[in-house]
């Protein structure tokens, strides 16, 4: 599974609200900076997400936006099946944008598929805004640990 950009922009954004919440609302070109997003292409998913009723915009000389929610009531699953459509990695094993394969009957890597689906979607759906925010920063080491780097492409 890979997010879009949209998917990660818009985590990016709402974390960042995470981070100043309760201080007041962030200007787009705070958000835009601080996240190295595209101005432009941040304020149309911001939009979306006021939309959505995730953010609230607030005008004015000091305005900007903030979280419309409590961070507990939001789920990176939410916010990525709405950006993204689909947490499944093929096709044949997603229930939103299923595709028939002409080897479904047959198929061995299937099973895995699936459930990597499962995992994913479960983790995201418990990976609230807030414990996620709570949470530890990914180090490089961790990225690039040896017990885990064994093949090219993870």
């Amino acid at each position: 599974m890979k997010l879009s950009r949209k998917s990660d922009y818009a985590l990016r954004a709402l974390f960042s609200l995470v981070a100043y919440r309760g201080q007041g609302p962030i200007s787009i070109r705070t958000l835009a900076e601080q996240n190295d997003i595209p101005r432009r292409f941040l304020e149309q998913i911001m939009l979306d997400l006021k939309s959505r009723g995730w953010v609230e915009s607030i005008a004015g000389r000091d305005g900007g936006f903030v979280l419309a929610k409590r961070p507990e009531e939001i789920t990176m699953g939410e916010i990525v099946r709405h950006f993204d459509g689909i947490l499944a990695p093929i096709s044949c094993v997603s229930t939103s944008d299923y595709e028939p394969c002409s080897q479904e009957g047959v198929c061995r890597f299937r099973r895995v598929m699936l459930d990597i689906r499962n995992y994913i979607a479960r983790l995201m759906d418990n990976a609230t805004l807030s414990t996620v925010f709570a949470g530890a920063i990914v180090s490089r080491e961790e990225v690039f640990s040896a017990e885990l780097n064994y093949g090219d492409g993870i």
